[in-house]
């Protein structure tokens, strides 16, 4: 084998390790989508740090904390009484629960949350910081939609709430505070474990 053959398929070889090698995009959706992932998880965060001094300033029954609830079985059944509706379920991306379907019940939940505490508002302060900030992370979810061409699945964003006319005093609105923060908070959860995946999604 001569030298020129030589020096040629060492150069094939290199140029086929290289693309080999290359770095590839870490998400199959556009650039702009797994911005827009970061920024929504940077809102998440700011709103999980948050939780526990907005609990605290709006939750005064004594011994009740984001991360102790006394009278557990009593606290779980004014949940129900009150209709306080639960999180939409987040799951790992898969043929059964799409991309569509995951980012449409990330916007449901938002919208929900934002609609109770916008309710609870009436009755008491403190929670304008949490609902401006999930407003915000609500724009940023509908990028996301937009981006990834997610069409309306017709996902109910704004329930009907009876919550309204259970909040009858101070003590029920305060546990429904709690209880909604409470739900909040694993759901901010659910987001970032959701977040952690899309940014490197493949679809």
């Amino acid at each position: 084998m001569d030298t020129a053959t030589v020096v040629f398929l060492m150069n094939c070889f290199l140029f086929a390790s290289l693309i080999q090698s290359s770095p590839v995009p870490a998400s199959g959706l556009p650039h702009s989508f797994v911005e827009t992932v970061s920024q929504a998880n940077t809102i998440v965060e700011k709103i999980l740090n948050n939780l526990h001094a907005v609990h605290s300033a709006t939750v005064s029954i004594q011994g009740l904390s984001l991360d102790s609830s006394p009278q557990t079985s009593h606290f779980q059944m004014m949940e129900m009484s009150m209709g306080i509706p639960a999180s939409p379920v987040l799951k790992i991306l898969s043929e059964l629960f799409t991309l569509d379907m995951c980012v449409s019940r990330m916007s449901a939940g938002i919208q929900m949350y934002e609609n109770i505490l916008e309710l609870l508002s009436q009755s008491l302060s403190g929670l304008e910081d949490v609902r401006t900030d999930l407003r915000d992370l609500l724009t940023h979810i509908n990028k996301l939609k937009e981006v990834a061409d997610v069409p309306d699945d017709g996902l109910d964003q704004n329930p009907s709430l009876d919550l309204a006319s259970q909040l009858q005093d101070s003590y029920r609105v305060q546990v429904a505070v709690h209880l909604t923060l409470t739900q909040l908070r694993s759901f901010c959860y659910d987001l970032i474990r959701t977040f952690r995946v899309l940014s490197t999604y493949r679809p």
